[in-house]
């Protein structure tokens, strides 16, 4: 199921910054990632183990929204009707029960998931975390009639996640950070710093939880975060912000400047 929740939402000086933890059929990550507006982080395939990634392939493997009409163009035209359709999902499960034998395959060969784990890219979820201050475009270039009908319902989760949410006025923006935590930031600029830091590792992992859904290790967290920052991996550090002048632009945000941009300016 193609998903959306809030994971932050907050306001300051009539500027709204927003992120979203996504659930999307992989074979539209692509098309996501062409909004320049959005900083975004998704899970990586070649970090999971393949195993976990087969029992997603097979308990809920991507389907198709829509099984449309062949035509010129790159819109469908129209449904093929209830027998064909149901033709077409057991034909495309059919190709999933494939790829995971072939991934089994490869897999005992000893081959490195980064290259076993691609079989199963067409059948497998992307989970995403992304943050914005401007969303428009993205919901009236993917909310018309002519998008891809995956991406469509993907864009009307969205909407509906941040029409249904009520920003708390905060000049701190820290995904995946309790808000138990966030009482003394205001106080306490190093504290800031470093959940700031905490936050770029949970989004970098795209879940407050670790991989193996345990709890996480505030210790462990920064390790990752610095990890990363030596090595340059800086698009974490895009979801956590600081309120600045009211309309300034700053990279892609409108009125917060992102921990990438302190880092890098």
């Amino acid at each position: 199921m193609i998903l959306a929740k809030v994971i932050a939402d907050s306001t300051w000086d009539e500027n709204r910054i927003t992120t979203l933890q996504l659930k999307m059929p992989r074979f539209i990550l692509s098309q996501f990632n062409k909004h320049r507006m959005f900083s975004s982080n998704a899970a990586s395939s070649r970090a999971i183990p393949t195993a976990k990634l087969l029992e997603q392939v097979r308990n809920d493997p991507v389907i198709p929204v829509q099984w449309g009409k062949n035509q010129a163009g790159m819109v469908a035209d129209g449904s093929l009707g209830v027998k064909v359709s149901d033709e077409c999902e057991a034909t495309w499960l059919a190709a999933r029960d494939e790829a995971v034998i072939y991934a089994e395959t490869l897999l005992d060969l000893g081959l490195h998931k980064q290259i076993a784990n691609r079989l199963l890219e067409p059948f497998m979820w992307a989970e995403v975390v992304v943050t914005a201050t401007e969303w428009d475009n993205f919901f009236k270039l993917r909310l018309a009639h002519d998008s891809q009908p995956e991406i469509q319902a993907l864009a009307q989760v969205m909407k509906t996640a941040i029409d249904s949410s009520i920003p708390e006025k905060s000049p701190y923006h820290l995904p995946y950070i309790d808000k138990e935590l966030l009482t003394s930031v205001d106080d306490a600029s190093e504290l800031y710093e470093q959940y700031r830091m905490i936050s770029a590792a949970r989004c970098a992992r795209v879940s407050y939880l670790n991989h193996d859904q345990s709890q996480p290790n505030l210790e462990r967290d920064l390790a990752l975060a610095y990890k990363l920052k030596e090595a340059a991996h800086l698009t974490p550090f895009e979801h956590q912000a600081r309120a600045v002048s009211r309309g300034a632009w700053l990279a892609n945000f409108k009125g917060w400047a992102s921990q990438r941009y302190d880092m890098e300016y």
